[in-house]
């Protein structure tokens, strides 16, 4: 399987690394990149200070060539009934979007003694595992170590493990 990463605006050279070798290594992609795109500003709701999760991914769906297609961004993005989310993706869909706005800060010291930005690079790979999973068929796990696990808090995702479970790894295969 090919995914394709396009980063929506400046997206650092280390997420990329991480995003791409975190797909590798848990799926075992080939993973290529498309150069930066501009966010679109259509798609900005002024009266939130946010993208719509819902309108990223369709953008993201139209420009992607490959068999799955990933958009990171830096920017904060909502979905309908929540005040943000870190990503979306439908299940079996060919798209997913990132946001890694709300995955920067230190982790919880309970958690972690990582620097913050090895705390930041660890969460976004867990997010973009996570999106890739929905588009491959997976939903939320029940096991709260899983990297499909639900998790609407930054503690949620630190939480969890980098990798699937073992029902979710038989389900893929």
């Amino acid at each position: 399987m090919l995914v394709e990463i396009i980063p929506l605006g400046g997206i650092e050279a280390v997420i990329k690394r991480e995003t791409s070798s975190a797909l590798r290594s848990v799926y075992g992609v080939d993973v290529s990149f498309q150069e930066a795109k501009q966010m679109p500003q259509t798609l900005y709701d002024k009266s939130r200070g946010q993208y719509l999760a819902e309108d990223l991914l369709e953008f993201i769906a139209q420009m992607g060539k490959l068999d799955k297609i990933v958009g990171i961004t830096n920017e904060d993005m909502y979905y309908k009934g929540r005040n943000y989310v870190f990503g979306l993706a439908y299940l079996g869909g060919k798209a997913c979007v990132i946001s890694t706005y709300r995955l920067k800060g230190q982790a919880q010291r309970e958690f972690s003694n990582k620097t913050e930005q090895e705390v930041f690079v660890g969460r976004v790979r867990k997010e973009v595992i996570h999106e890739v999973g929905h588009t491959l068929g997976l939903e939320h796990c029940s096991n709260n170590r899983c990297v499909m696990s639900f998790s609407p808090t930054v503690l949620d995702v630190d939480r969890k493990d980098e990798y699937l479970c073992g029902p979710c790894r038989r389900e893929l295969d």
